[in-house]
Order: structure tokens, then C-alpha cells, then sequence
């Protein structure tokens, strides 16, 4: 696949940093952690993959899910004070589930873009003082974990020994 197909990516990231004065870096990273897992729900119409969709829908819910089921569960003060439900960064776990499903179910030239907007927004959250450190790690390995899980990377390289009469084919496959 070109990485053609796969404007969209790159299309939102900028509308959502483009638009982003140096006092609204946080509502453009809020912007894209919804934008990312958007573009991937838009790509499965896109290349026509309803396999795909059902995987992101599932992986995306159970994200999100365990998100907010571990903020209640965690109580952690957000470095504004304003709450404790600081761990783990829902954003980031949203960015990083839209980001890590793109780049497994439709390979790195999508991927590498997604991965750098998902970044974004979880320094957004920490620039901010919304979240610390951990608790953008912690959302990004949610939402990476749960996609890893749950969405196969179709295009895998195959390695394959075949015995023959007085040896071995050794034979590699490699689908792109």
C-alpha cells in the first residue's frame, strides 16, 4: 500500500497543530487524540476493511474502558490539583490506540505519522500539567498493549524450513 492512501494522517495532525496558538497546545493534543482514532475508523471505510473496523471498535472500547476503570481505581492527584484521576492518560490511551491500530493493521508509512501525533498529545498532556509523566506512559502502553493484543499485523514476513532430498529450503516471504 502507498503512503498516498493514507493522507488523512497527516491531513488532521496538522489542522490539529496548525491551529494551536502557544496557549491551546493542550486542546490541539485534545483535538488529535480523538482525531487519530477517527482517521483509523475512516481508513477501515476507506480500504474497504470491515474485519479491521470490528477489530478497532473492540480494541478502541476496551481502551477507553480500561482507562477510566483504572483512573477510579488508581486516585492519583493531576499535577494541577484539580482532581485525582490523573492515571492513566485517557487521551494518550485514545491517541495510542488509533495510532498503534493504523500502524499494525496498515503498516509503518501510516504508522510513523500516527505514532508522532500520539506523541503529541501526550506531551500536550504533560506540558499542560494535566498528567504527569507516568500516567502518559502508562495510557500510551495501555492503548499499544490492547491493539497489540487484539489487531494482527497482517503483512508479517514468513520464514519457512523445508526439508528436501540431502538438505533444506530455507524460503522467505515478505508481502507489501
Amino acid at each position: 500500500m502507498t503512503a498516498g492512501k493514507y493522507w488523512s494522517v497527516v491531513v488532521l495532525f496538522w489542522l490539529a497543530v496548525g491551529s494551536a496558538k502557544a496557549d491551546t497546545w493542550e486542546t490541539a493534543g485534545s483535538v488529535l487524540a480523538l482525531a487519530l482514532p477517527l482517521t483509523a475508523l475512516t481508513a477501515t471505510y476507506t480500504l474497504d476493511d470491515p474485519e479491521g473496523r470490528e477489530r478497532l471498535l473492540v480494541s478502541y472500547a476496551l481502551t477507553i474502558g480500561a482507562a477510566y476503570t483504572l483512573k477510579s481505581a488508581a486516585d492519583v492527584e493531576r499535577p494541577d490539583g484539580s482532581d485525582r484521576l490523573s492515571t492513566p492518560s485517557a487521551h494518550t490511551a485514545s491517541a495510542f490506540s488509533g495510532a498503534s491500530f493504523l500502524q499494525r493493521r496498515y503498516g509503518w508509512d501510516v504508522g510513523l505519522p500516527a505514532y508522532l501525533g500520539a506523541s503529541y498529545v501526550g506531551w500536550s498532556r504533560v506540558s499542560a500539567e494535566r498528567n504527569h509523566v507516568r500516567d502518559v506512559l502508562t495510557g500510551a502502553l495501555l492503548g499499544w498493549g490492547i491493539n497489540a493484543w487484539l489487531v494482527p499485523e497482517p503483512h508479517q514476513p514468513a520464514l519457512a524450513l523445508w526439508p528436501t532430498e540431502g538438505g533444506a529450503v530455507l524460503a522467505f516471504e515478505w508481502r507489501f
